[in-house]
């Protein structure tokens, strides 16, 4: 028990490094807004049942995520930091969920370790802990799903209190992006461990109705709401979402045929730890082993024949590829100590050790070309952060050359945690744009606080601009309705400046003072492929004459 004890510690300081520390150095993104603007409008217009973005109906995302974001919202207004520890809380409950799986499948708590730590260090899985978003809420719930689904398949007795959390875990992963993990991630692991398992179901139909039952109540209680009160809207979207999953970012089959990239520093032990036809008869944990590659293999299968393709949404396939990562690491180590290994092993293993070992060792090299100057990194610091990398390159060569694995694995793991805790803001600071100057400032300015916002209709209107006003900006047809002038002041959101906007008998009838002129282009003007004058906005000032 108390080895428990130290690997939860283990993975709870990997997990801060990896999805708490510095999360707040990179700007919003435009999911992030959509989210954060709809849990404000929530709090603002107490419309939690039916939420709204920028005033129109936001019914394409069931609402979990968004009233965790509320919650935050109502607690601690604009901490993009708290919002986004809370995915990264739910990124820290998956590695837990997939530590207590893989040691329990396997009956090794140290391939349940290393798995789960993979699995926190890899590049997609870092990315969407540190994002208010929703893809991390429904994966960590349907792998806490498949993890008391398991038990209680496994369990010899009729184990209720399992498939009793299985189904709320269910209900909450359709709650956090409706279908989605159900495709991506439950389906791949039903497939692939009845192929491998078969397992049996005997006396466990009743606590299966009851999980699918809970599962069914969970879920369906919202959609059903609004199919009641808001039938036609909801029937729309529904529509429309499902319309998009088919039309919409359609790419390739072969699309993902990188997708080994997305577990990052990871990657090569990955494709390795792929080649089944190589490792199955010298990994002891074989039907473990040839379970967690072809539930990889069976969810790359299903997201390549997907016709929507983002790699974000290869985050599921990490949860397995880190099991294959942790079986290939365990294999090396067991057969190091029974010396057990062969030439081609000790080669292949030497040469996924050396390139991080490399990388490692030109880190300081990195941090003195790019930081090293007055402001950001000193003398004093730039000796320290060499020292501590050229340490973690040392850990990794050292474990390559003498096929320690868990040398190498901590190597890695503190090269990351050094990336993250010493690199991460600074190399940000290199892509944002320092002359930003935020329509945030709007938010500050008491004349305004009570005026409504309106922007050309015939505009695009970036949801951004909406989350840093802090306010729904909604749209005027400038050309045809002319109502608006009754109930000046009112506050225009322009890509032009208002006298080119405006037509001239409007101009007439009011007086025009610009505000300002709010540039909120997150990246400079010298990023011609990035700096966009959407993000451009003039605010004017429309008064009575």
């Amino acid at each position: 028990m108390q080895k428990n004890y130290i690997h939860y510690l283990f993975i709870l300081i990997v997990c801060w490094f990896a999805f708490f520390v510095n999360n707040g150095s990179v700007y919003e993104d435009i999911m992030e807004s959509r989210n954060l603007v709809t849990a404000h409008e929530m709090i603002e217009y107490d419309n939690w049942l039916v939420p709204t973005m920028n005033g129109e109906l936001r019914l394409e995302k069931p609402p979990l995520p968004t009233w965790v974001a509320a919650g935050i919202e109502y607690l601690q207004p604009d901490n993009i930091s708290l919002q986004r520890a809370a995915a990264g809380i739910m990124a820290t409950l998956m590695a837990f969920f997939l530590y207590f799986f893989a040691s329990a499948l396997s009956g090794n708590r140290l391939l349940g370790l290393l798995s789960a730590l993979v699995l926190a260090t890899s590049f997609n899985v870092i990315m969407a802990g540190r994002v208010a978003t929703w893809d991390i809420y429904c994966h960590s719930f349907m792998l806490g799903a498949i993890f008391f689904f398991y038990k209680g398949i496994k369990s010899v007795r009729t184990s209720w209190a399992n498939f009793v959390w299985a189904g709320i875990f269910l209900g909450l992963s359709f709650l956090g992006k409706g279908p989605v993990a159900f495709y991506a991630l439950l389906f791949p692991f039903l497939i692939s461990y009845i192929w491998i398992y078969r397992p049996s179901l005997k006396r466990k139909g009743w606590p299966i109705v009851v999980m699918l039952l809970l599962f069914i109540v969970i879920s369906f209680w919202w959609p059903l709401y609004l199919y009641v009160f808001h039938r036609d809207t909801a029937l729309f979207v529904l529509a429309k979402e499902s319309t998009a999953w088919i039309e919409r970012n359609v790419r390739p089959w072969y699309y993902y045929w990188l997708f080994f990239a997305e577990s990052g520093i990871w990657a090569l032990f990955l494709l390795t730890g792929l080649c089944w036809p190589w490792l199955k008869k010298k990994i002891k944990m074989r039907k473990e082993y040839t379970f967690a590659v072809l539930w990889t293999v069976v969810t790359l299968v299903l997201l390549s024949l997907f016709p929507e393709k983002k790699t974000r949404y290869l985050l599921p396939l990490l949860i397995p590829a880190a099991m294959v990562v942790a079986h290939y690491i365990v294999y090396i180590f067991t057969a190091a100590k029974e010396k057990t290994l062969t030439t081609s092993d000790r080669v292949v293993f030497r040469v996924n050790a050396f390139i991080p070992a490399l990388i490692a060792l030109g880190m300081p090299v990195a941090v003195y070309l790019l930081f090293y100057r007055e402001g950001e990194v000193g003398l004093t610091l730039l000796i320290i952060v060499s020292i501590l990398f050229l340490v973690a390159a040392y850990s990794i060569f050292a474990g390559g050359v003498r096929i320690k694995s868990m040398k190498v694995f901590t190597g890695v793991v503190l090269l990351l945690i050094l990336v993250e805790t010493l690199l991460m803001s600074r190399v940000a600071n290199m892509f944002n744009n320092t002359e930003i100057k935020s329509i945030k400032a709007v938010r500050q300015i008491e004349e305004l606080q009570h005026v409504p916002f309106y922007y050309p209709a015939d505009e695009e209107l970036r949801i951004e601009l909406v989350y840093e006003a802090g306010r729904r900006i909604l749209p005027w047809d400038i050309k045809s309705d002319t109502t608006l002038l009754n109930s000046l002041p009112v506050v225009l959101v322009s890509g032009k400046p208002a006298t080119e906007v405006l037509p001239v008998g409007i101009q007439e009838k009011v007086n025009l003072r610009l505000i300002d002129v709010y540039d909120n282009n997150n990246r400079p003007k010298s990023d011609k492929k990035r700096y966009s004058p959407k993000f451009v906005r003039y605010v004017t000032i429309l008064e009575k004459k």
